[in-house]
């Protein structure tokens, strides 16, 4: 199901796909589902386009993963995603709070950026929080200026919280199996498919990794 945590946590960066159009590498990423619907989200997180331009590629984004059974979440806005019928939105430390979106919008889940264990457990305090995602567990560009990779044992320590964690920073296919062992439920993952040859190659790896 769209609305379920996510084995596979695909976040976009159009200015990391290769030089090609984010929704076709989306689109082709997800043609790598067959036989795993509901394995795979996608959060539409480019924060530097305005409402207007950025609904307009959700528009897109959410045809293309309802096509693919792939849940939708929108980076912040709540008024993108109601206007898109996403399936949640995903918060950062600077955006509102879960209890702000249960309030405005109470039918839109939640996903949260989490980097400590101690924001793991405030989110498992919200009951509209259906994941968080934790890293960056290795080194990866773009989280460089979050600080240095939190590691494995910060991961296996955030998960015994027992909210859902999706691990992100660094992951490769290779990597999976030592995020699942972790306790991670899913992982996320920017350029590791994005940037890849053939999307749809790259995210059946990840998603048939042990």
């Amino acid at each position: 199901m769209p609305g379920a945590v996510p084995r596979l946590y695909l976040v976009t960066d159009r200015h990391a796909t290769a030089g090609r159009p984010l929704v076709a590498v989306v689109r082709d990423a997800l043609a790598g589902t067959a036989g795993a619907r509901g394995a795979v989200a996608v959060q539409l997180r480019e924060k530097d386009l305005g409402g207007r331009d950025l609904a307009t590629l959700a528009r897109e984004l959410r045809e293309v993963t309802r096509a693919a059974g792939a849940g939708l979440y929108i980076n912040d806005r709540i008024d993108v995603a109601l206007a898109v019928d996403a399936d949640g939105v995903h918060l950062g430390g600077r955006s509102l709070g879960p209890a702000d979106v249960a309030r405005v919008a109470p039918g839109l889940a939640v996903a949260l950026s989490t980097h400590t264990r101690a924001e793991v457990e405030a989110a498992a305090q919200s009951p509209n929080v259906r994941f968080a995602v934790f890293g960056p567990i290795w080194d990866t560009p773009s989280k460089r200026p979050y600080g240095p990779p939190l590691g494995l044992d910060a991961l296996r320590d955030a998960a015994t919280v027992g909210l859902p964690l999706v691990a992100l920073g660094g992951v490769t296919a290779a990597r999976v199996a030592a995020c699942l062992a972790a306790g991670a439920a899913g992982v996320a993952c920017i350029r590791a498919v994005s940037e890849a040859a053939d999307p749809a190659a790259a995210l059946r790896a990840l998603l048939a990794a042990p």
